[in-house]
């Protein structure tokens, strides 16, 4: 069986919602990733058997699978093909799977694994009928959850409803939410200041749309840094107001933000990186995808973490770096006082709460801040985890090996 081996990852800054990135159209700005990839590594695109690109709201312009357009986009053959997929906010993570059992089963030799996600043109949900998420379900798969209490409802509830859910179940005060997300921020903060996203992020030219008329312009400029990192304070963030319940401890301060953005990693087998004089920069050694329970939807990562453990001979003492996806600070905090990962190597770089989550771009734009964060410190192993709506969540281990 081939080792599945990751050449380069690459990814743009996250643009906040309406900002740098808002005028670009989905599939031009995640050609730009692509581009990326080639021109690091001088690849010929033609040795490209498969693009997998994750992405959610395939919806508007991110509809009829972007992938394929994507590659038009990039210029790449017409002999290149590409494929849409949706595990929602894990699909770029799943993208990441595929083309590693690809190439592991040996009918594929190199896999771009990618996302996309412009949430600022084609808004989340606006692929649900009249914007109702759970109207998606159908009555039959929400009668399985009638007898379900929450908040006074019964059955089914968004996802800002299941992380103040997560919040009670683990009895995780408003304070230590707060506090959390101000670490995030902190941390992005630091390691913005300090360049350690310089090389993985691509810069993209801003293109700028107008909320109202939707006329796209280019005022000049690039993007070289997330641009959603917020100047803020235990105190303020202390006074904001519960986002998603009256009584909640979900605050927008807490949660991930709307983002722009693209990232994509090329995978391939250790042969091939071989046969074309490029260098193996990790190992993806072990993946592995769960469901979860579907009303607090976002406990996917505890079982996903132990499985993958387990299933890979490991403990957790064993993981040098761990990105856990900050959908919200409460699904983190559960997430480490379960499986007992050390504070201080989980998202050591910030996370979607400063830097933003771009849904279907964010599984490989963890992934590529995973392997350049082990490359800068020297780690061997990390681990990448994420909750998805439905209750699944995905989980990798790679193993750097240059």
């Amino acid at each position: 069986m081939s080792e599945a081996v990751i050449v380069e990852a690459v990814r743009t800054a996250t643009g906040r919602r309406h900002g740098s990135l808002s005028g670009w159209h989905p599939a031009e700005l995640a050609a730009r990733t692509l581009s990326a990839l080639q021109e690091r590594t001088g690849l010929d695109p033609t040795v490209v058997d498969d693009v997998i690109m994750g992405c959610v709201t395939q919806n508007g312009l991110q509809s009829t699978n972007i992938a394929r357009t994507t590659v038009l986009a990039a210029g790449w053959p017409e002999t290149v093909p590409g494929t849409t997929i949706d595990r929602q906010c894990g699909s770029s993570q799943q993208a990441i799977h595929f083309a590693a059992q690809a190439i592991m089963a040996g009918s594929c030799d190199v896999v771009v694994a990618a996302g996309i996600e412009c949430m600022s043109t084609v808004p989340m949900f606006s692929n649900a009928p009249d914007g109702d998420i759970l109207a998606v379900y159908g009555e039959v798969a929400r009668a399985r959850y009638a007898d379900r209490e929450v908040y006074g409802t019964c059955g089914l509830v968004p996802q800002g409803l299941a992380s103040d859910l997560v919040a009670e179940r683990w009895d995780i005060g408003r304070e230590e939410l707060d506090a959390y997300g101000l670490l995030s921020q902190r941390r992005a903060a630091a390691a913005r200041a300090e360049g350690r996203f310089d090389r993985e992020i691509v810069p993209v030219p801003r293109r700028l749309r107008d909320r109202e008329t939707g006329e796209v312009t280019e005022p000049g400029g690039t993007l070289t840094a997330d641009e959603c990192l917020r100047e803020t304070s235990a105190e303020a963030l202390a006074g904001l107001k519960p986002a998603f319940h009256p009584e909640g401890r979900i605050t927008a301060g807490n949660s991930s933000q709307i983002a722009d953005g693209a990232s994509a990693v090329l995978v391939m087998s250790a042969e091939k990186a071989r046969a074309l004089g490029l260098r193996p920069r990790a190992v993806i050694r072990h993946m592995t995808v769960v469901g979860s329970d579907p009303v607090e939807m976002l406990t996917g990562p505890i079982p996903a973490t132990r499985r993958i453990l387990d299933r890979a001979g490991m403990s957790v003492g064993d993981i040098d770096l761990f990105e856990v996806n900050e959908a919200f600070a409460s699904v983190v905090l559960a997430w480490q006082r379960e499986v007992g990962a050390d504070p201080a190597r989980v998202n050591v770089n910030g996370g979607a709460i400063a830097l933003g989550h771009p849904l279907g771009a964010s599984g490989t734009r963890l992934m590529t801040t995973l392997l350049h964060e082990l490359e800068r410190t020297g780690g061997r192993y990390g681990l990448q985890t994420m909750c998805e709506g439905g209750g699944m969540a995905n989980a990798t281990i790679i193993e750097r090996v240059s």
